[in-house]
């Protein structure tokens, strides 16, 4: 993938795939057609990317295990997202440590922006900056509410950022003008994070938190029909208790999720499927669909076309369309 872009999904497997710093399952819970618009800037070692997504959804991370990554919404209109069951606001960020996982429920349709930098390379500019390493201990996910000061800098460096892109990629064929940028975004998010005001994480919230990601580590295994009683017994909890996490962090029980997300694996399924070789029928019963007139009425529903309709769709599967590219010279750091 290019190193600097901007493209638009109307899929969100290919539009999950291409986020960063991580990995992520997305399951939009609205209905509607699926739309997102993202994109992605290198700065030095610094990644920067910006998104804007037209239906709610429900999202399954996991950081990446060599980088931090701070993610914030670039709207201040917007209605609140929640991660992890705490509310996020235009003017917040929330922080993930390497390999943290989360769940990120929007209500809305939503735009939000993150970077993301290697552990050593943050704690270097954090003990330069300040002479003390930030974000060394603490929670794994942790909510943060910088003086606004901060706050209003390190957006207005992240939009720039965006717009000089935008308007001038030429630019950045010269190595000093990266750089810069990443010296400069750095600064301003180590600012941001020097007296932060954390949001208070309770013993409850890191029980309910391991016992997500017990049922996501579960679930992930498994793409045929899953019982709620069953996965309790495998995760060793109730089934009140999982009711209680999934309200709290998905905005939905148990049942609902899971129902959404093999109605998604559905969709997958017959995206990819070949519609001369298949049979819709044994296809959609893998997924523990044995009513077919009410699975296409709830998936006209959803989805906002027939399955038949996403079946012969294979013909023309190019779902995700390049706006803009331009490519800076690449760093030594793989990805």
């Amino acid at each position: 993938m290019p190193r600097n872009a901007t493209f638009v999904f109307d899929d969100p497997i290919p539009y999950q795939a291409a986020i960063r710093s991580g990995e992520a399952e997305i399951i939009p819970t609205g209905k509607g057609n699926f739309r997102a618009e993202w994109t992605r800037l290198d700065c030095g070692r610094l990644w920067l990317q910006y998104a804007s997504e037209a239906l709610p959804r429900a999202v399954h991370t996991t950081v990446n295990p060599k980088r931090l990554v701070i993610i914030f919404l670039t709207d201040q209109r917007q209605a609140p997202i929640h991660y992890s069951g705490m509310e996020l606001t235009s003017d917040a960020i929330v922080v993930g440590l390497p390999g943290s996982t989360r769940h990120i429920r929007s209500h809305q349709p939503c735009q939000w922006a993150s970077l993301s930098l290697t552990q050593e390379d943050f704690s270097a500019a954090s003990s330069a900056l300040l002479s003390r390493e930030l974000l060394h201990k603490g929670p794994p996910t942790r909510l943060v509410h910088p003086d606004p000061a901060h706050m209003a800098r390190f957006v207005r460096l992240h939009a720039t950022t965006r717009q000089l892109a935008e308007t001038a990629p030429e630019i950045f064929k010269h190595p000093e003008v990266p750089n810069a940028i990443q010296h400069e975004l750095v600064y301003a998010m180590v600012r941001c994070l020097e007296n932060e005001t954390r949001a208070k994480v309770t013993a409850g919230w890191r029980h309910h938190t391991a016992i997500m990601k017990r049922f996501e580590d579960f679930v992930a295994n498994c793409d045929g029909p899953l019982h709620v009683e069953d996965i309790c017994a495998a995760i060793g909890t109730s089934e009140r208790m999982l009711r209680i996490c999934c309200h709290e962090q998905l905005s939905m029980g148990p049942a609902r999720y899971l129902w959404l997300r093999r109605m998604n694996l559905a969709r997958r399924a017959l995206i990819d499927a070949d519609p001369a070789k298949t049979c819709v029928t044994q296809l959609l019963t893998q997924y523990g669909f044995w009513q077919l007139g009410r699975f296409a009425v709830a998936y006209q529903g959803l989805f906002g076309e027939s399955p038949s309709k996403t079946l012969r769709g294979r013909s023309n599967p190019q779902r995700t369309f390049q706006k803009n590219f331009h490519r800076p010279p690449k760093d030594s750091e793989n990805e």
